[in-house]
């Protein structure tokens, strides 16, 4: 086991305390008979006349078959309610080879070092929801999907999950460790009035498809893609991270995690606008801001909602209105989804309810 980075560094002591931790424990299970397994989240690609592409998210994990059904917990855990914890218990698979099929072409990718997948393979799919299946090597096949985005499409969403979609207060220490190992699924409570709001967002320009990007650990994609779907929510994938340290660092920067993506989606798309839409807690206004001086051909407008006053404090504290370092850029700043969607009406980002229903 290699402990230098792809530079020649030295690795940092605490992702190699990981990796001997990780590497231990799939020794074990392998051990106690547990098989290589590969639980999938939905994906992306691109589509063109000239080519196109998908991305791949997927962890490789040791598990009992009897506990998943197509690499997802089975509907009797889902249904007595998956405490948090149970999304970090499965020992991880460290850089398991994986195969993955998709239009009849065989990839063969790697996770990374906590068991990851990550992949962005040359195919070129027609837009909307495609297949993609995955199979771990030793072990079975799994389904999911990708959301393929044609070249003609102009508008697109990027949404933020905690105190946006679900109230989460997740800045808070001992409130974000509650909500991740402790609280039930069905105990998280959805933040009034957006998902209406956004699925007529994603309803007022056909197609328009929708990303979810949070700080938020890889281990809990499956718990929010079905806490999403029971609420309501535009279906879109989720562009999460893997909690814990670095190469180079004791921690990760969820600061940096959402950075990178958005500036990869501006590259990988460069004929979309986006509704970028988070929360005031803490960092998505300048986040967003950040990213509309950098790309501003890129930003339709910027939708923040505004938390409570105890929500704001609790989470850290307002951030400050950056309107005026983007003079160019909509900005919508409201307490909930209906306030919001009537803000977007009268800028002309959303048609009317009544000519919606008609």
């Amino acid at each position: 086991m290699t402990h230098a980075a792809s530079d020649g560094t030295a690795h940092h002591i605490a992702s190699r305390l990981e990796d001997l931790l990780h590497h231990s424990r799939a020794r074990r299970a392998r051990a106690r008979g547990l098989n290589p397994l590969i639980m999938p989240y939905l994906g992306y690609g691109y589509s063109s006349p000239d080519g196109g592409w998908v991305r791949v998210f997927a962890r490789a994990v040791l598990a009992k078959p009897d506990t998943f059904e197509n690499g997802r917990h089975k509907a009797q855990m889902i249904e007595d309610g998956i405490r948090g914890f149970k999304n970090f218990t499965s020992p991880v698979l460290p850089f398991g080879k994986v195969n993955v099929q998709v239009a009849g072409q065989n990839f063969e990718v790697v996770a990374d070092r906590g068991g990851v997948v990550d992949a962005k393979l040359a195919v070129n799919l027609a837009p909307g929801w495609q297949e993609v299946e995955l199979r771990p090597e030793g072990g079975d096949s799994v389904s999911t999907e990708v959301l393929v985005i044609g070249h003609e499409q102009r508008t697109g969403v990027i949404c933020d999950v905690d105190d946006t979609v679900v109230v989460t207060a997740l800045p808070r220490p001992l409130l974000a460790a509650w909500n991740s190992f402790v609280l039930s699924e069905h105990a998280r409570v959805p933040t009034p009035g957006m998902a209406v709001m956004m699925e007529r967002l994603v309803n007022a320009n056909a197609q328009t498809p929708t990303v979810y990007l949070s700080t938020g650990a890889w281990n809990v994609a499956q718990t929010l893609t079905r806490f999403l779907t029971r609420n309501l929510y535009p279906r879109g994938p989720l562009l999460l991270t893997d909690w814990g340290p670095t190469t180079s660092s004791w921690f990760r920067s969820g600061v940096k995690h959402k950075v990178d993506q958005l500036r990869r989606l501006a590259e990988e798309f460069p004929h979309i606008q986006w509704v970028l839409i988070g929360d005031d807690g803490q960092h998505d206004p300048s986040i967003y801001a950040e990213f509309a001086r950098r790309y501003p051909q890129h930003v339709r407008a910027i939708v923040i909602r505004q938390l409570t006053p105890s929500e704001a404090v609790l989470a850290g504290g307002r951030s400050d209105e950056l309107q005026m370092s983007t003079p160019d850029t909509v900005w919508v700043y409201e307490a909930d989804g209906s306030r919001i969607a009537a803000k977007l009406e009268e800028m002309g980002i959303l048609g009317s309810q009544d000519s919606e229903g008609k």
